[in-house]
């Protein structure tokens, strides 16, 4: 029997294709591009060209299209970024109607096909979507996550740079918090190779980097008319290759607190160490003050549409 491990992406869409790129590329296992019936021949016709695409750069994943769950059974690894995408004018809460049938759907699935397998979800809203999959599967947290700080982060790391005027690799940036429009961008937690991004940016620059940071998934909604799909691949993509490869790798993740931070039975972003048990521990940061009362304006916005999510149970 195949000592392949199976990685399999739950929506064949804009991400789920990129992700399937990534892993392929990367060889990290035989990968399952999984869709709805309907969209069945897009996800296959999607995996053979991936699959064409390694005899030219020189990959041996098998990559499977296919729009049936049997296909998806065993998976190590489960990113589920079914669901419908923003749209110009939406905000990540506004999508709560449409993708909730969508995720318990994919959570009845996964219980029943991948019971073992390490969960990332990107489906926005995201801290929701993640909260409500763990809940209806009953999986372990540690095996449950949401992405969202690792490409907040990225987005902070790149805005930092450019007005910094350094490599993008000499920063480090934590963002907390939900993935929203009240997500927490800590400056003390914030670097260039070391040194504190506030000693090398002015205040009001730091400010506007913080603002554009929040709005960074609506400014590429408004510029494409849907949501953006290379960073946030690479983002899961992180995520799945610390788990799979045991790195233990220190990234902001939408995990579920039991007392952390102060908060209890709620996902929302703070920073894991990843590795081959999944979420093997959580750090809880010395925060300011500041930052706590953005934290606590965060994890209000996430339990507002948490409490939504319940009361339609």
């Amino acid at each position: 029997m195949s000592t392949r491990k199976k990685i399999a992406l739950i929506g064949a869409g804009n991400i789920g294709g990129e992700l399937a790129a990534l892993c392929a590329k990367k060889e990290l296992g035989d990968i399952v591009l999984f869709d709805i019936p309907a969209k069945a021949d897009y996800a296959k016709g999607k995996a053979l060209d991936l699959e064409q695409n390694g005899s030219v750069l020189g990959y041996d994943a098998k990559v499977t299209g296919t729009g049936n769950w049997e296909d998806c059974a065993g998976a190590s690894v489960l990113i589920i970024t079914a669901g419908i995408p923003r749209k110009p004018g939406q905000s990540r809460d506004d999508l709560v109607a449409t993708n909730l049938p969508i995720i318990r759907n994919v959570a009845d699935n996964a219980k029943k096909y991948c019971p073992d397998a390490f969960v990332i979800v990107i489906s926005n809203p995201l801290d929701a979507m993640v909260y409500e999959f763990k809940r209806r599967t009953g999986f372990a947290a540690e095996k449950v996550v949401g992405m969202a700080g690792v490409l907040d982060s990225a987005r902070f790391c790149l805005f930092l740079a450019r007005e910094a005027g350094v490599s993008q690799k000499d920063v480090r940036a934590m963002v907390l918090g939900g993935h929203g429009d009240d997500m927490v961008p800590v400056l003390s937690a914030c670097t260039i190779d070391g040194v504190n991004a506030t000693h090398l940016i002015a205040k009001d620059k730091l400010d506007a980097i913080i603002a554009r940071t929040r709005g960074g998934g609506g400014e590429i909604v408004k510029l494409m008319g849907t949501s953006a799909y290379y960073a946030p691949a690479s983002s899961a993509m992180a995520m799945a290759e610390a788990y799979l490869l045991d790195q233990k790798r220190l990234l902001p993740c939408a995990a579920y607190l039991t007392g952390q931070y102060g908060y209890n039975d709620l996902y929302m972003g703070v920073p894991v160490v990843i590795g081959s048990k999944g979420v093997e521990k959580i750090l809880e940061l010395e925060l300011s003050d500041d930052e706590k009362t953005m934290l606590a304006k965060s994890a209000k916005s996430v339990q507002s549409v948490v409490d939504v999510v319940k009361a339609s149970t």
